[in-house]
């Protein structure tokens, strides 16, 4: 795939970076007079119709959802020869910022309200029947203004789909996902959990996805180490909500996003208060 293409309407500034088969450019929309991020994906093997799905996956969704948190997606294009796709442009919303996982260390109560915003966002998804099935620190994006961005949305689905082959990512895939069951809600509680497992502790929580030589467990290991335990100065009631996230049933988990934002509002009031009363002892 060459570094520079042409698009007519736009004039492409640089290479952003790299995705699954695909590559995304900063670019002027001449037409709108604003830049956007486009990524583009060109058939090279039959596998790549997979992504080629996926792209179209996340502009339908996009259009479907319009929440804040959520990355815009402003045109799709398709280019055939004779009757074949052999190469899709997605022409999505630019967001400056880095993603968690390549952000320097957070405070306890920045990590809060980073996934507070995230949980928000996709309450709003599920609002509108869809589920993201993908959150990982790579797909959120951190703005230096303190916005947030959940982006790539092309593993999304309808709410109660059942897939026929296993997606997601390994270290945060939920378990439902691997045993190919209907994904709900309660799917991206998981992903969300397994995510702030990694951003408080710096480890990833055990999934069904195995290790190499390991064949597809049926249950996520019973002996995990609560955040807690592994970082001493995390709140016991955060590690509780984590661990809650990522129960192997999805049963036994917060039944929604407006469950999880309810506990993260508790917990952050609870610190930002625990600091003011300190802040006011020490000012007396």
């Amino acid at each position: 795939m060459s570094e520079i293409f042409n698009l007519d309407g736009f004039s492409i500034v640089k290479r952003l970076g790299t995705g699954a088969r695909s590559v995304i450019y900063l670019a002027n929309d001449e037409n709108e007079n604003r830049q956007v991020a486009i990524k583009r994906a060109v058939l090279e093997r039959a596998e790549d119709t997979r992504i080629f799905e996926q792209m179209e996956m996340e502009y339908k969704v996009s259009k479907a959802v319009d929440h804040r948190y959520l990355r815009k997606c402003f045109k799709l294009m398709k280019f055939r020869n004779l009757l074949t796709v052999k190469e899709v442009v997605l022409v999505m919303e630019m967001f400056e910022g880095e993603t968690l996982e390549d952000s320097p260390g957070l405070s306890l109560i920045d990590v809060l309200l980073v996934f507070r915003m995230v949980a928000e966002g996709l309450g709003g998804m599920h609002q509108q029947g869809y589920v993201h099935c993908d959150i990982k620190p790579n797909n959120i994006l951190l703005g230096t203004n303190g916005a947030i961005k959940i982006i790539d949305l092309g593993q999304s689905c309808r709410l109660g789909t059942t897939k026929m082959r296993i997606q997601g990512t390994p270290d945060y895939i939920a378990p439902e996902q691997v045993r190919k069951q209907p994904l709900d809600q309660r799917t991206d509680v998981f992903n969300l959990g397994a995510t702030m497992y990694w951003a408080l502790t710096g480890k990833n929580i055990p999934t069904l996805i195995p290790k190499k030589n390991e064949s597809i467990g049926l249950a996520v290991p019973k002996q995990v180490l609560a955040p807690h335990e592994m970082q001493g100065q995390i709140p016991l009631g955060i590690s509780k909500l984590v661990m809650d996230c990522v129960k192997d049933s999805p049963s036994e988990r917060p039944a929604d996003m407006s469950a999880v934002t309810s506990r993260l509002d508790i917990l952050i009031h609870s610190i930002l208060g625990s600091k003011l009363n300190k802040n006011a002892v020490s000012n007396y």
